[in-house]
């Protein structure tokens, strides 16, 4: 009786480990690649999966995006300034068989890939253009990045810089320049303003030399401002041309003999 409760204890335990080997459960997210005495047999997945125990092997691969941390990179620019500049790295696995056979390593391949890239498409810019138009950055960096992922199966989405670090001696030689490019615009802004001051006031003599009457309204308005402010002494302008008139005699009486 002992042995046959051993016999039967011992082929459950074989029933249950050929089980255990052969079943696999795949989420909606995952894929199995399956190796069929090494060599590659399929793609299967999501769901219920069943293996030969000892002759397949199987692969689990993750399908979801993998966000990934590019460490602060060592980046001199076309303007020789040294600066560190870390990013973040968006990606996902759209073909599992070439992401598990092409490649050791998808993840520490991505990573370092993603670091040479990084020094050698800031490297051809300036610092100006890294602090401003990171935009265009992300956009080169993320296109180079899928060209050279493709053949692994791997779909490079995004990439965003993150920090660009300066030192402070860079810091405080950008913080003049933006002052100096301040007052730079203030001075060229107020000389536009006297620019175009002075020729409404050109436009305007020509319009009251053209018109005299135009030039005696002119001149009761500014007599009525002067009227209203509150000052003890009132100087009241007198017209050259009223002079003129007052000076000048009529010929007969300039003839007449004294």
């Amino acid at each position: 009786m002992i042995i046959g409760y051993v016999s039967y204890l011992a082929l459950a335990l074989v029933i249950v480990t050929f089980l255990s080997a052969a079943i696999r459960i795949l989420r909606e997210y995952e894929r199995g690649v399956i190796f069929t005495l090494g060599r590659f047999t399929g793609v299967k997945g999501p769901g219920l999966i069943i293996l030969i125990p000892f002759v397949q092997q199987m692969v689990r691969v993750d399908l979801r995006v993998v966000v990934q941390d590019v460490p602060p990179q060592d980046v001199i620019s076309r303007d020789n300034v040294s600066v560190k500049v870390n990013a973040v790295l968006y990606f996902r696995i759209v073909d599992a068989e070439r992401a598990i056979i092409r490649v050791e390593d998808f993840l520490a391949a991505t990573s370092q890939l993603a670091q040479t890239t990084l020094r050698s498409v800031l490297g051809k810019h300036e610092l100006d253009e890294l602090l401003a138009e990171r935009d265009r950055l992300n956009a080169d960096i993320q296109e180079i990045l899928d060209q050279q992922t493709d053949a692994w199966g791997i779909k490079v989405t995004n990439v965003e810089i993150k920090h660009v670090d300066l030192n402070e001696s860079m810091v405080r030689a950008i913080a003049k320049q933006a002052e100096a490019e301040r007052l730079r615009r203030a001075k060229v802004i107020n000389a536009e303003g006297e620019q175009q001051a002075a020729e409404k006031l050109v436009e305007a003599g020509r319009m009251l030399a053209q018109e005299p009457q135009a030039m005696q309204l002119r001149y009761f308005a500014a007599l009525h401002d002067v009227a209203g402010e509150r000052s003890s002494t009132v100087v009241f302008p007198v017209p050259m041309d009223l002079l003129g008139h007052l000076n000048s005699r009529p010929p007969a009486e300039a003839a007449k003999p004294k």
